[in-house]
């Protein structure tokens, strides 16, 4: 630490954006992604491509799955409804052996065969916040970690820039690379600061549990009351019962909780322990078209249908947390507020591969031969290309492979994650290989995988632009195609200019002489 607060406060800004950086871009870049998990999903799932209901159909329909979870003694069973991010039914329920997802039709009530993935929902999404690490809750404690370093990058980049505002006004784009970053770092960080600031620190209250167990455990004797509490599960816990019992009309208490929600659509049912004497069955009230995630929850004893409970109105610091939530979560449906999430996403990876960037040129002259350069610098390519890279991997093996596609005993999802981890595992090393020309390879290599992706999806769905624009339910997979063809192109530019930056490079270093000959 250097005696001057703002030198102080710039070896702090150096040293957290370095450490904690690779673990920061790939927050940001999982979450920028879950922006659009459920239009992902729809890319990644051709069968679920379909139109829009008109009318729920009713709850009795999917019975039949309700009696196959109670003949595997499910602990839970549950149906969410469509919307108008996901048109599809989805039905899960849990039993000792695995957790099982069946999908579908909105229209005919038949069931969709499975597709094989994860997708975002059920990879990118966790991989956001748990890096998906699970043991002991690393994954939550590393990204808890390089929230607080965001912060406090937040917090010494307005210090040590005292000439902040100015400075967002000012790209010079011709100028030296290390400028020109330095310009496009200071921009990033301008434009995106409240986003910066409101995401990480709703992140940290999503999580906090995990981070300050203590606190829960004063104010609840059992931790698992303050969960009911938050989720509006007021209903649990149920004590055991005996097996045998029926499952009451589902339509039957739907009807009685449009009536107490002034005709509202349940978003989501719930059966708890379906099959016994005990179960409990609760409605969650749709809450898309506002920010604070609403856990209006009604519940009835399922063997009778009599009614049991509704949620009580939240603590208000139950409905803050619910509010930040909401933010953070950005579940309610409103495009353009989606599409402002999106850019501003894209504008903190920008802003933290900028930064890694600005470190290896300002050090490149002086310490381009020493180890913890070398590191430093296939950490960057692994943590900024290299992941985007994993990304598109993961989108074009979910269109290479079959349906139901096995090698080595694991099903086509884990084939998917592995395809994914390799390939990243393959960036850095490749940075560590080939230093001086892993930004121009990596950036060309995601701008032909971009662009496969997208002819991948043509060539198996039949889903090309001509097809997708002149169907509404299909907008989703053509923004998906848009996005990759434009990513694309802007690779392959940046990929060429680099290029052309290296060979002039090459080309002045050479002696005068040497080049007149």
């Amino acid at each position: 630490m250097e005696q001057d607060f703002r030198r102080s406060m710039g070896w702090l800004h150096t040293w957290a954006g370095v450490v904690l950086g690779s673990i920061l871009f790939a927050v940001f870049w999982m979450g920028t992604l879950s922006v659009f998990d459920s239009e992902i999903d729809s890319w990644m799932e051709p069968a679920t491509r379909l139109p829009t209901a008109s009318s729920p159909l009713p709850l009795e329909t999917f019975r039949p799955s309700l009696n196959d979870a109670i003949a595997a003694k499910a602990a839970f069973w549950n149906v969410t409804m469509p919307d108008d991010r996901q048109a599809v039914v989805h039905v899960h329920y849990r039993t000792r052996q695995k957790f099982i997802t069946r999908e579908f039709n909105p229209v005919t009530g038949k069931e969709l065969p499975n597709s094989g993935t994860l997708g975002a929902t059920g990879f990118i999404f966790p991989f956001h916040y748990t890096l998906e690490i699970g043991l002991m809750n690393l994954g939550e404690w590393l990204v808890g970690l390089a929230s607080m370093a965001m912060l406090a990058l937040c917090i010494t980049g307005v210090i040590i820039h005292r000439k902040l505002f100015a400075e967002f006004f000012t790209f010079r784009p011709t100028k030296k690379p290390r400028r020109m970053l330095l310009d496009l770092h200071n921009m990033a960080g301008v434009l995106g600061l409240p986003f910066h600031i409101i995401l990480t620190f709703s992140g940290l209250v999503i999580l906090s549990t995990t981070y300050f167990p203590g606190s829960v455990k004063a104010v609840y004797p059992n931790p698992r009351g303050y969960f009911f509490e938050v989720n509006g599960l007021t209903f649990l816990p149920i004590k055991p019962g005996k097996p045998g019992a029926s499952v009451a009309s589902l339509d039957k208490a739907a009807s009685y909780v449009r009536n107490v929600w002034n005709e509202a659509e349940p978003h989501t049912i719930l059966v708890m322990n379906p099959g016994t004497t005990t179960s409990r069955m609760a409605f969650f009230r749709q809450s898309d078209r506002q920010v604070t995630v609403d856990r209006d929850v009604i519940s009835f004893e399922s063997p009778t249908g009599k009614y049991f409970s509704r949620s009580p109105a939240p603590h208000p610091i139950i409905r803050a947390e619910h509010f930040l939530s909401g933010v953070h979560l950005i579940q309610f449906h409103h495009w353009a507020l989606r599409w402002f999430y999106f850019i501003l996403g894209l504008g903190s990876c920008v802003l933290i591969g900028t930064g890694f960037l600005f470190w290896l040129a300002a050090r490149r002259k002086t310490q381009e031969s020493t180890f913890g350069f070398r590191i430093v610098e296939g950490v960057a390519s692994g943590s900024v290309t290299g992941i985007i890279i994993a990304t598109l991997v993961f989108f074009v093996a979910n269109r290479l492979l079959f349906p139901n596609a096995h090698i080595f005993s694991q099903d086509r999802s884990t084939l998917e994650i592995w395809a994914f981890y390799f390939s990243w595992l393959a960036t850095f090393l490749h940075g560590w290989i080939r230093p001086r020309r892993m930004w121009i390879e990596q950036s060309a290599t995601i701008g032909v995988l971009a662009a496969l992706a997208a002819l991948l999806n043509w060539i198996t769905t039949g889903d090309h632009p001509l097809r997708t624009l002149f169907h509404r339910y299909l907008w989703p997979v053509a923004g998906m195609d848009a996005v990759l063809m434009i990513g694309s192109v802007l690779a392959l530019v940046v990929a060429q200019r680099l290029s052309r930056r290296a060979r002039l490079s090459v080309l002045l270093s050479v002696p005068l002489r040497k080049r007149l000959e």
